[in-house]
């Protein structure tokens, strides 16, 4: 329900502050006073297009702020967490409109900026608007459905139908996946089974590669190595090195042996003991070095065959892997995707078979819920049809005719259902029907809505209903018979009723008076009425300009018989 209204230079309106009740609130006032002004202030903050020119003259920007209390579970709480908006139910709601002079409109939520979609989407499930413009959820085809499931009970239903619906969609999901896989598989079947068939055979190895590079190298470089052994020896060979050592030993030796050298502590003999000791380990590390080579030798590889094989090997590994564009090492992995996809296509097609059963069997569950949902619907359509009879009659509407239609939507079911459902007027017999929005007259549309609404009892989310002139062109026993039904509405909701009927004002809980300023700046301000002046204001309008004692003495019945 509304909490509070703020509304600030909207068209007539400079200031105006309403924190309304709950139960059924009527606005009154003379006509031009500004009643609708105020809905349609309202309207603009339930996310109605913008206008500049509700922009009160003088003034930079029009706003108009309402600010709701929603409980948990409430629709526009799922509306918001859709949209990604963070709102605790703990909290109230504040919806706001800010039409400037200049630059675009602004839309806000608890002070958070919004889409003016947003808005609209959240504003519909708080507050109902019938009037003579069918502004109503109630007036649009889009929410026919909705409501008569709402009066059907139809929860549990639409619940297993849309577990159904999105059982087949994933099964038509799972389908066409296969069907694509497959048919792409198919398409390469031949070159799938060419290339495993050669990688089988080729049968790579990880890091073979790497290993037969190694050995390629290494034995590409045995003839190098070879002649380097070669050069070595002749080396050794030619320059006749332990012929020369061994002279230069034997020197060295009989320096050491002259008589006063022979262990004698001279620097002189020191020197030739120490020349004779390098020189002897000359002759055998060159005995060593010369063993060394012949050794070295002795392990070079001159297997021309291993070399042709490696290189074969190396070369068809390398062929292979340019073929399907990665490194040879990858090979393996290679033939482990390509034996996966042709396995694919050789059971794609069994795949393919269950899962296009399985949708066949989703598709029947679908249609089966689907069909109790209709069934359903059918039923309540019929009792709902009764009931709106029984309001339209008090309402001087009894050679109306409301028909509830359910229709099947072919193959644009879904969640929801398999069903179209409208609700068409005849409002004057072998006249032919037609939607509600519609309907010619328009004081004969909102007291359609408001038969509809009472027909419909709870169903319908909105805590906040809003009656503009459903009144209009009766009086009497018809404007009683409105006032009744606006105070059982007002019994769960909180209600609001533009009227010029006193009996439908009388009926009231309370009353508001909508009337011009009086200043220089005129405007237009809203004040409620206490019981003394709310029988004046009845008073007013049962007898026109001026009240006669008479006209107060009836005003004063009309609220004692509420």
């Amino acid at each position: 329900m509304i909490l509070a209204l703020s509304i600030r230079d909207f068209v007539l309106i400079d200031r105006l502050d309403i924190e309304p009740g709950s139960g059924f609130t009527a606005l009154t006032g003379e006509t031009g006073a500004g009643k609708s002004i105020i809905l349609d202030a309202l309207a603009l903050t339930l996310g109605a297009p913008a206008d500049r020119g509700v922009i009160r003259s003088g003034a930079e920007q029009a706003s108009v702020a309402a600010e709701f209390a929603a409980v948990p579970g409430h629709p526009v709480w799922d509306v918001l967490a859709e949209h990604g908006f963070e709102a605790s139910p703990d909290e109230t709601l504040t919806l706001k409109r800010v039409v400037r002079a200049s630059g675009p409109a602004r839309a806000f939520i608890n002070d958070q900026p919004v889409s003016a979609a947003l808005l609209a989407e959240a504003g519909e499930t708080l507050v109902e608007i019938h009037g003579q413009h069918a502004a109503s959820a109630l007036m649009r085809p889009s929410s026919h459905r909705k409501l008569l499931d709402l009066f059907a009970g139809n929860e549990a239903l639409l619940a297993a139908c849309a577990e159904a619906q999105a059982a087949r969609l994933e099964a038509r999901e799972t389908r066409e996946r296969l069907e694509a896989e497959t048919e792409e598989a198919l398409r390469t079947r031949e070159w799938l089974a060419g290339a495993v068939e050669e990688l089988d055979t080729l049968a790579p190895q990880a890091g073979e590669a790497g290993v037969l590079t190694e050995t390629r190298t290494r034995l590409m470089q045995s003839e190098r190595v070879t002649e380097a052994i070669t050069e070595a020896e002749e080396a050794f060979a030619d320059a006749e090195i332990e012929a020369a050592l061994s002279k230069a030993s034997r020197a060295a030796e009989r320096i050491c042996r002259l008589p006063g050298f022979d262990g004698a502590d001279h620097p002189l003999a020191h020197a030739a003991r120490s020349a004779a000791e390098a020189l002897e380990r000359a002759l055998i590390e060159t005995g060593e070095a010369e063993a060394a080579i012949a050794a070295l030798e002795s392990l070079v590889e001159h297997d021309t065959s291993a070399l042709e094989m490696a290189e074969a090997r190396l070369f068809a590994l390398r062929a292979v892997a340019r073929k399907h564009m990665v490194d040879p090492d990858l090979l393996p992995d290679v033939l482990e995707t390509l034996r996966e996809r042709l396995n694919l296509v050789e059971a794609g097609e069994d795949a393919l078979v269950r899962a296009r059963k399985a949708e066949s069997a989703a598709n029947a569950a679908w249609h089966a819920a689907a069909e109790k949902l209709t069934a359903a619907r059918k039923a309540a359509a019929a009792q709902l049809e009764k009931a709106i009879v029984k309001e339209l009659a008090p309402l001087k509407l009894g050679r109306a005719v409301i028909r509830v239609s359910v229709t099947p939507l072919g193959e644009d079911g879904g969640a929801h259902g398999g069903d179209r459902v409208e609700f068409d007027a005849e409002t004057n017999p072998g006249a032919g029907f037609g939607p509600l929005r519609k309907i010619a007259s328009g004081g004969e549309l909102a007291r359609v809505s408001l038969a509809l609404k009472c027909a419909l009892a709870e169903a319908g989310s909105a805590g906040t209903l809003i009656f503009d002139e459903a009144d209009q062109g009766v009086g009497g026993a018809v404007a009683a018979a409105i006032g009744e039904r606006l105070i059982r509405l007002g019994r769960t909701r909180q209600v609001f009723a533009i009227t010029h009927s006193p009996q439908v004002a009388a009926a009231a809980r309370s009353q508001w008076l909508v009337e011009k300023g009086r200043g220089k700046s005129g405007g237009t301000r809203l004040r409620g009425l206490d019981e003394s002046n709310r029988q004046e204001e009845i008073a007013r309008m049962l007898s026109g300009a001026e009240i006669t004692q008479e006209a107060r003495a009836a005003a004063g019945r009309l609220l004692e018989d509420v």
